[in-house]
Protein backbone atom coordinates (compact mmCIF):
# COMPACT_ATOMS: atom_id res chain seq x y z
CA UNK A 1 0.00 0.00 0.00
CA UNK A 2 0.89 3.52 -0.46
CA UNK A 3 -0.21 6.32 1.44
CA UNK A 4 -1.48 9.71 -0.64
CA UNK A 5 1.06 11.88 1.58
CA UNK A 6 2.41 12.64 5.32
CA UNK A 7 0.41 11.07 8.08
CA UNK A 8 0.92 11.96 11.84
CA UNK A 9 -0.07 9.67 14.12
CA UNK A 10 -3.19 10.16 16.24
CA UNK A 11 -3.11 11.55 19.74
CA UNK A 12 -1.40 9.86 22.78
CA UNK A 13 -2.57 9.73 26.32
CA UNK A 14 0.05 7.82 27.24
CA UNK A 15 3.38 9.64 26.24
CA UNK A 16 3.45 8.57 22.94
CA UNK A 17 3.69 9.93 19.22
CA UNK A 18 4.16 8.75 16.10
CA UNK A 19 4.64 9.71 12.55
CA UNK A 20 4.66 8.14 9.30
CA UNK A 21 6.61 9.80 6.34
CA UNK A 22 6.13 8.58 2.89
CA UNK A 23 8.32 10.63 0.58
CA UNK A 24 11.94 10.05 -0.70
CA UNK A 25 13.53 12.77 0.93
CA UNK A 26 15.91 12.62 3.82
CA UNK A 27 15.92 16.29 4.75
CA UNK A 28 11.62 16.19 4.49
CA UNK A 29 11.67 13.24 6.71
CA UNK A 30 13.53 14.78 9.39
CA UNK A 31 11.39 17.91 9.35
CA UNK A 32 8.35 15.37 9.50
CA UNK A 33 10.20 13.99 12.84
CA UNK A 34 10.74 17.94 14.04
CA UNK A 35 7.51 18.77 13.38
CA UNK A 36 6.52 16.62 15.96
CA UNK A 37 9.28 16.53 18.74
CA UNK A 38 8.76 20.28 18.78
CA UNK A 39 5.49 19.54 20.48
CA UNK A 40 6.67 18.12 23.18
CA UNK A 41 9.81 16.69 25.17
CA UNK A 42 11.10 13.43 24.59
CA UNK A 43 13.67 10.97 25.63
CA UNK A 44 13.54 8.60 22.88
CA UNK A 45 12.87 8.40 19.10
CA UNK A 46 12.61 5.03 16.99
CA UNK A 47 12.79 5.58 13.35
CA UNK A 48 11.89 2.83 10.83
CA UNK A 49 12.62 3.45 8.05
CA UNK A 50 12.25 2.05 4.31
CA UNK A 51 15.75 0.40 1.91
CA UNK A 52 15.23 3.86 -0.20
CA UNK A 53 16.83 5.55 2.08
CA UNK A 54 20.55 5.69 3.26
CA UNK A 55 20.65 4.43 6.56
CA UNK A 56 24.00 6.78 7.53
CA UNK A 57 22.76 9.50 6.10
CA UNK A 58 19.09 9.16 7.40
CA UNK A 59 20.42 8.37 11.05
CA UNK A 60 23.27 11.47 10.74
CA UNK A 61 20.39 14.16 10.19
CA UNK A 62 18.21 12.89 12.58
CA UNK A 63 20.81 13.15 15.17
CA UNK A 64 21.83 16.87 13.82
CA UNK A 65 18.45 18.28 13.50
CA UNK A 66 16.27 16.15 16.32
CA UNK A 67 16.86 17.74 19.62
CA UNK A 68 15.91 14.13 21.39
CA UNK A 69 18.77 12.18 23.23
CA UNK A 70 18.48 8.54 22.63
CA UNK A 71 17.43 8.04 18.74
CA UNK A 72 17.35 4.39 17.69
CA UNK A 73 16.57 3.22 13.98
CA UNK A 74 16.40 0.14 11.88
CA UNK A 75 15.76 -0.59 8.30
CA UNK A 76 12.47 -2.37 7.25
CA UNK A 77 10.64 -4.86 4.84
CA UNK A 78 7.79 -2.42 5.03
CA UNK A 79 5.96 -0.25 7.18
CA UNK A 80 3.23 -1.39 9.91
CA UNK A 81 0.36 1.52 11.26
CA UNK A 82 -3.28 1.76 11.03
CA UNK A 83 -3.20 2.11 7.65
CA UNK A 84 -1.93 -1.69 7.60
CA UNK A 85 1.35 -2.59 5.36
CA UNK A 86 2.66 0.15 3.78
CA UNK A 87 6.11 0.29 1.39
CA UNK A 88 8.59 3.52 0.56
CA UNK A 89 8.18 4.84 4.39
CA UNK A 90 9.04 5.66 7.81
CA UNK A 91 7.41 5.21 10.72
CA UNK A 92 8.62 6.96 13.79
CA UNK A 93 7.61 6.72 17.20
CA UNK A 94 8.42 9.25 20.00
CA UNK A 95 8.26 8.47 23.65
CA UNK A 96 7.80 11.62 26.22
CA UNK A 97 10.49 12.24 28.87
CA UNK A 98 7.14 12.72 31.34
CA UNK A 99 6.28 9.03 31.22
CA UNK A 100 9.14 7.39 30.27
CA UNK A 101 13.36 6.89 30.83
CA UNK A 102 15.44 5.31 28.41
CA UNK A 103 19.17 4.28 27.85
CA UNK A 104 20.94 2.21 24.67
CA UNK A 105 23.39 -0.04 23.49
CA UNK A 106 25.02 -1.32 20.51
CA UNK A 107 26.02 -4.61 20.23
CA UNK A 108 28.93 -5.13 17.48
CA UNK A 109 30.28 -7.92 15.86
CA UNK A 110 27.44 -10.33 16.96
CA UNK A 111 28.57 -13.18 14.55
CA UNK A 112 31.54 -13.33 15.91
CA UNK A 113 31.02 -12.78 19.49
CA UNK A 114 26.82 -12.25 20.14
CA UNK A 115 27.39 -14.28 22.94
CA UNK A 116 29.89 -12.78 24.97
CA UNK A 117 29.32 -9.18 23.63
CA UNK A 118 25.66 -9.55 24.37
CA UNK A 119 25.65 -10.16 27.70
CA UNK A 120 28.21 -8.36 28.92
CA UNK A 121 26.85 -5.29 27.25
CA UNK A 122 23.40 -6.10 28.48
CA UNK A 123 24.73 -6.18 31.81
CA UNK A 124 26.59 -3.34 32.07
CA UNK A 125 23.74 -1.19 30.70
CA UNK A 126 21.23 -2.65 33.18
CA UNK A 127 23.84 -1.48 35.70
CA UNK A 128 24.00 2.09 34.30
CA UNK A 129 20.14 1.82 34.27
CA UNK A 130 19.68 0.98 37.78
CA UNK A 131 21.90 4.43 38.57
CA UNK A 132 21.01 6.89 36.64
CA UNK A 133 17.38 5.70 36.54
CA UNK A 134 15.72 3.36 38.79
CA UNK A 135 17.43 4.61 42.14
CA UNK A 136 16.28 7.98 40.95
CA UNK A 137 12.85 6.95 40.29
CA UNK A 138 12.22 5.00 43.29
CA UNK A 139 10.99 7.64 45.52
CA UNK A 140 7.95 8.98 43.29
CA UNK A 141 4.40 8.39 44.55
CA UNK A 142 3.88 5.62 41.79
CA UNK A 143 6.64 3.38 40.83
CA UNK A 144 7.37 2.15 36.91
CA UNK A 145 8.38 -0.70 35.95
CA UNK A 146 11.13 -1.74 32.23
CA UNK A 147 11.16 -3.52 29.51
CA UNK A 148 13.75 -4.25 27.17
CA UNK A 149 13.55 -3.46 23.78
CA UNK A 150 15.95 -4.80 20.64
CA UNK A 151 16.56 -4.12 17.45
CA UNK A 152 18.55 -6.83 15.48
CA UNK A 153 20.30 -7.40 11.81
CA UNK A 154 18.20 -9.07 10.11
CA UNK A 155 21.15 -10.82 7.78
CA UNK A 156 23.43 -11.23 10.53
CA UNK A 157 22.14 -15.24 11.04
CA UNK A 158 23.10 -15.12 14.67
CA UNK A 159 19.72 -13.48 15.95
CA UNK A 160 18.82 -16.30 18.40
CA UNK A 161 22.53 -16.08 20.10
CA UNK A 162 22.33 -12.51 20.80
CA UNK A 163 18.39 -11.91 22.05
CA UNK A 164 19.73 -14.82 24.17
CA UNK A 165 22.75 -13.48 25.51
CA UNK A 166 20.79 -9.93 26.60
CA UNK A 167 18.58 -11.88 27.95
CA UNK A 168 20.70 -13.29 30.45
CA UNK A 169 22.51 -10.19 31.32
CA UNK A 170 19.32 -8.18 32.32
CA UNK A 171 17.11 -9.72 35.29
CA UNK A 172 13.75 -10.82 34.67
CA UNK A 173 12.50 -8.29 32.03
CA UNK A 174 9.92 -8.34 29.62
CA UNK A 175 11.67 -8.36 26.03
CA UNK A 176 10.28 -7.44 22.93
CA UNK A 177 11.80 -6.50 19.48
CA UNK A 178 12.70 -7.11 15.60
CA UNK A 179 14.77 -8.49 13.22
CA UNK A 180 15.29 -5.37 10.24
CA UNK A 181 14.66 -6.06 7.33
CA UNK A 182 15.51 -5.07 3.39
CA UNK A 183 12.08 -5.19 1.23
CA UNK A 184 12.72 -8.92 -0.35
CA UNK A 185 16.47 -8.21 -1.58
CA UNK A 186 17.92 -9.42 1.63
CA UNK A 187 21.11 -7.69 0.64
CA UNK A 188 21.88 -4.88 3.40
CA UNK A 189 20.30 -4.48 6.96
CA UNK A 190 21.27 -1.96 8.88
CA UNK A 191 20.38 -0.67 12.92
CA UNK A 192 21.52 2.25 13.86
CA UNK A 193 21.96 4.17 17.50
CA UNK A 194 22.64 8.07 18.30
CA UNK A 195 23.96 9.16 15.04
CA UNK A 196 25.40 5.62 13.57
CA UNK A 197 24.39 2.89 11.20
CA UNK A 198 25.81 -0.64 11.96
CA UNK A 199 25.64 -4.06 10.41
CA UNK A 200 26.41 -7.53 12.11
CA UNK A 201 24.99 -5.71 15.17
CA UNK A 202 21.91 -4.93 17.84
CA UNK A 203 20.87 -2.52 19.77
CA UNK A 204 19.22 -2.55 23.20
CA UNK A 205 17.03 -0.38 25.31
CA UNK A 206 15.98 -0.63 28.81
CA UNK A 207 12.69 0.86 29.24
CA UNK A 208 11.39 2.50 32.68
CA UNK A 209 7.46 3.87 32.38
CA UNK A 210 4.43 4.46 34.87
CA UNK A 211 1.88 3.79 31.83
CA UNK A 212 0.91 0.30 32.07
CA UNK A 213 2.02 -2.13 29.19
CA UNK A 214 1.64 -5.57 28.40
CA UNK A 215 4.25 -7.83 26.00
CA UNK A 216 2.70 -9.76 23.49
CA UNK A 217 2.92 -12.41 20.39
CA UNK A 218 0.11 -13.62 18.23
CA UNK A 219 0.93 -17.17 15.56
CA UNK A 220 -1.45 -18.85 13.31
CA UNK A 221 0.32 -22.15 12.31
CA UNK A 222 -0.52 -25.34 14.38
CA UNK A 223 1.97 -28.82 13.50
CA UNK A 224 0.71 -31.27 11.35
CA UNK A 225 2.12 -35.09 11.78
CA UNK A 226 4.32 -34.48 8.26
CA UNK A 227 7.87 -34.38 9.85
CA UNK A 228 11.24 -33.88 7.73
CA UNK A 229 14.43 -34.74 9.27
CA UNK A 230 17.64 -32.19 8.02
CA UNK A 231 20.32 -34.42 6.78
CA UNK A 232 22.13 -31.97 5.56
CA UNK A 233 23.29 -28.48 6.37
CA UNK A 234 25.76 -25.37 6.59
CA UNK A 235 24.47 -24.27 10.31
CA UNK A 236 26.36 -20.78 9.67
CA UNK A 237 24.52 -19.86 6.32
CA UNK A 238 21.34 -21.36 7.64
CA UNK A 239 21.43 -23.33 4.40
CA UNK A 240 19.37 -26.97 4.27
CA UNK A 241 21.04 -28.99 1.82
CA UNK A 242 18.99 -32.22 2.43
CA UNK A 243 15.85 -33.33 4.15
CA UNK A 244 15.01 -36.88 4.56
CA UNK A 245 18.85 -37.78 2.60
CA UNK A 246 16.89 -36.09 -0.44
CA UNK A 247 17.49 -32.35 -1.93
CA UNK A 248 16.24 -30.31 0.58
CA UNK A 249 13.81 -27.89 -1.91
CA UNK A 250 12.55 -31.97 -3.92
CA UNK A 251 11.39 -32.78 -0.44
CA UNK A 252 9.92 -30.05 0.78
CA UNK A 253 8.04 -29.87 -2.19
CA UNK A 254 7.02 -33.38 -2.87
CA UNK A 255 5.51 -33.90 0.55
CA UNK A 256 3.34 -31.07 -0.19
CA UNK A 257 2.22 -31.94 -3.94
CA UNK A 258 4.17 -28.84 -5.31
CA UNK A 259 7.09 -28.78 -8.37
CA UNK A 260 9.99 -27.36 -6.80
CA UNK A 261 10.58 -25.36 -9.64
CA UNK A 262 7.09 -23.52 -8.60
CA UNK A 263 8.38 -22.80 -5.23
CA UNK A 264 7.49 -18.75 -4.25
CA UNK A 265 7.71 -16.69 -1.47
CA UNK A 266 4.09 -17.49 -0.90
CA UNK A 267 4.90 -21.50 -0.44
CA UNK A 268 7.17 -20.66 2.23
CA UNK A 269 4.51 -18.31 3.84
CA UNK A 270 1.81 -20.66 3.30
CA UNK A 271 3.26 -24.00 4.63
CA UNK A 272 6.24 -23.02 7.34
CA UNK A 273 8.38 -25.43 9.15
CA UNK A 274 8.50 -26.02 12.73
CA UNK A 275 10.35 -27.22 15.34
CA UNK A 276 9.50 -28.61 19.02
CA UNK A 277 11.02 -26.78 22.25
CA UNK A 278 10.08 -26.52 25.41
CA UNK A 279 6.87 -28.57 24.53
CA UNK A 280 6.01 -25.88 22.68
CA UNK A 281 6.32 -25.64 18.17
CA UNK A 282 7.85 -22.92 17.18
CA UNK A 283 8.11 -21.72 13.40
CA UNK A 284 11.57 -22.12 11.40
CA UNK A 285 10.40 -20.17 8.36
CA UNK A 286 12.63 -20.65 4.96
CA UNK A 287 13.99 -17.20 3.43
CA UNK A 288 14.15 -18.36 0.17
CA UNK A 289 15.38 -21.34 -2.50
CA UNK A 290 18.93 -20.82 -2.94
CA UNK A 291 21.26 -23.18 -5.93
CA UNK A 292 22.65 -25.03 -3.21
CA UNK A 293 19.47 -25.44 -1.36
CA UNK A 294 17.00 -24.03 1.25
CA UNK A 295 17.89 -20.78 3.64
CA UNK A 296 16.20 -20.21 6.68
CA UNK A 297 15.15 -16.90 8.86
CA UNK A 298 16.15 -18.96 11.57
CA UNK A 299 18.96 -21.05 13.27
CA UNK A 300 19.19 -24.68 11.90
CA UNK A 301 21.13 -27.78 12.44
CA UNK A 302 21.76 -31.40 11.43
CA UNK A 303 19.35 -33.52 12.99
CA UNK A 304 16.68 -31.24 13.74
CA UNK A 305 13.11 -32.46 13.22
CA UNK A 306 11.08 -30.54 11.19
CA UNK A 307 7.09 -30.00 11.32
CA UNK A 308 4.98 -29.12 7.92
CA UNK A 309 2.50 -26.62 10.12
CA UNK A 310 -0.55 -25.75 8.57
CA UNK A 311 -2.67 -22.37 8.98
CA UNK A 312 -5.67 -21.42 11.13
CA UNK A 313 -7.27 -17.47 10.72
CA UNK A 314 -4.41 -14.93 11.22
CA UNK A 315 -7.17 -12.51 11.49
CA UNK A 316 -8.88 -14.09 14.38
CA UNK A 317 -5.53 -15.18 16.43
CA UNK A 318 -3.80 -11.66 15.86
CA UNK A 319 -7.36 -9.74 17.17
CA UNK A 320 -8.10 -12.39 19.78
CA UNK A 321 -4.50 -11.78 21.18
CA UNK A 322 -4.54 -7.88 21.15
CA UNK A 323 -8.40 -8.13 22.65
CA UNK A 324 -7.18 -9.75 25.23
CA UNK A 325 -4.17 -7.64 25.95
CA UNK A 326 -6.95 -4.51 25.35
CA UNK A 327 -8.94 -6.49 28.35
CA UNK A 328 -5.78 -6.76 30.63
CA UNK A 329 -4.72 -3.08 30.52
CA UNK A 330 -7.96 -1.51 30.04
CA UNK A 331 -7.98 -0.60 26.56
CA UNK A 332 -4.78 -0.32 24.56
CA UNK A 333 -3.22 3.16 24.00
CA UNK A 334 -0.91 2.53 21.34
CA UNK A 335 1.02 -0.63 20.86
CA UNK A 336 4.35 -1.22 18.98
CA UNK A 337 4.69 -3.87 16.61
CA UNK A 338 6.57 -6.08 15.13
CA UNK A 339 5.24 -8.39 11.97
CA UNK A 340 6.87 -11.19 10.14
CA UNK A 341 7.47 -10.37 6.27
CA UNK A 342 6.09 -13.66 5.76
CA UNK A 343 2.64 -12.47 7.45
CA UNK A 344 2.49 -10.42 5.34
CA UNK A 345 3.21 -11.91 1.74
CA UNK A 346 0.68 -14.57 3.28
CA UNK A 347 -2.30 -11.46 3.83
CA UNK A 348 -1.52 -10.11 0.53
CA UNK A 349 -1.63 -13.15 -1.61
CA UNK A 350 -4.83 -14.17 0.36
CA UNK A 351 -6.25 -10.51 -0.07
CA UNK A 352 -6.44 -10.15 3.88
CA UNK A 353 -4.53 -6.91 3.89
CA UNK A 354 -7.90 -4.74 4.65
CA UNK A 355 -8.40 -6.85 7.42
CA UNK A 356 -5.17 -6.70 9.15
CA UNK A 357 -5.41 -2.97 8.75
CA UNK A 358 -8.33 -3.39 10.75
CA UNK A 359 -7.06 -5.04 13.24
CA UNK A 360 -4.28 -2.50 13.16
CA UNK A 361 -6.56 0.65 13.11
CA UNK A 362 -9.05 -0.60 15.91
CA UNK A 363 -5.68 -1.40 18.29
CA UNK A 364 -3.46 1.52 17.20
CA UNK A 365 -0.50 -0.33 16.03
CA UNK A 366 2.51 1.06 14.66
CA UNK A 367 6.30 -0.69 13.95
CA UNK A 368 7.63 -2.40 11.10
CA UNK A 369 8.02 -5.70 8.76
CA UNK A 370 10.51 -7.40 10.08
CA UNK A 371 13.07 -11.03 9.31
CA UNK A 372 12.09 -12.11 12.37
CA UNK A 373 10.60 -11.37 15.76
CA UNK A 374 12.12 -11.28 19.69
CA UNK A 375 9.90 -11.95 23.04
CA UNK A 376 11.79 -12.79 25.40
CA UNK A 377 14.79 -15.06 25.25
CA UNK A 378 13.63 -16.06 21.43
CA UNK A 379 14.27 -15.36 18.18
CA UNK A 380 11.05 -16.15 16.46
CA UNK A 381 9.39 -16.25 12.78
CA UNK A 382 6.00 -16.10 11.22
CA UNK A 383 5.06 -14.41 14.31
CA UNK A 384 3.49 -10.86 15.21
CA UNK A 385 5.57 -9.81 18.48
CA UNK A 386 4.89 -6.61 20.29
CA UNK A 387 4.40 -4.11 23.23
CA UNK A 388 1.28 -2.82 23.91
CA UNK A 389 0.55 0.27 26.38
CA UNK A 390 -2.65 1.38 28.16
CA UNK A 391 -3.87 4.86 29.06
CA UNK A 392 -1.26 6.84 31.00
CA UNK A 393 -0.86 7.29 34.64
CA UNK A 394 -3.53 9.42 36.15
CA UNK A 395 -2.23 12.80 36.97
CA UNK A 396 0.17 12.83 34.46
CA UNK A 397 0.24 15.10 31.34
CA UNK A 398 -0.68 14.68 27.82
CA UNK A 399 2.00 14.82 25.35
CA UNK A 400 -0.11 17.06 22.67
CA UNK A 401 -2.73 16.61 20.33
CA UNK A 402 -1.40 16.13 16.28
CA UNK A 403 -3.91 15.47 13.75
CA UNK A 404 -3.65 13.44 11.38
CA UNK A 405 -2.08 14.98 7.84
CA UNK A 406 -3.13 13.42 4.43
CA UNK A 407 -5.21 10.91 3.07
CA UNK A 408 -5.16 6.94 3.31
CA UNK A 409 -4.87 5.45 0.16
Amino acid sequence: MQLADTTIGRSSTSGIETAVYTGSNVADACETARSIAVHGEFTLMIALFDRAFDAGELTRCLRREIEVPTQVCASTAGGVGPFGYVDGCIVFVFFSTAEFEVLASVVPAISSGGLEHGATIAGDLYKRFENNVVHRRMGEAESGKIFALTLIDGLSNHEEVVVAAIQRGLPNLPLVGGSAGDGLAFENTYVCVDGRAYTDAAVVCLIWTRVPFAVFKSDHYRPTDVRLVVTGCDPEKRLVTELNGVDAATEYASVLGLDPQSLTPFSFAAHPLAVRVGGEHYCRSIRRMEPEGLSFFCAIEEGVVLTIAEASDMIDSMRDELDRIAGELGGIDLALGFDCILRRIEAEERQLSRRVAKVFDDHNVFGFTTYGEQFSSMHLNQTLTGIAFGARAEGAPATGDHPRVGAMA
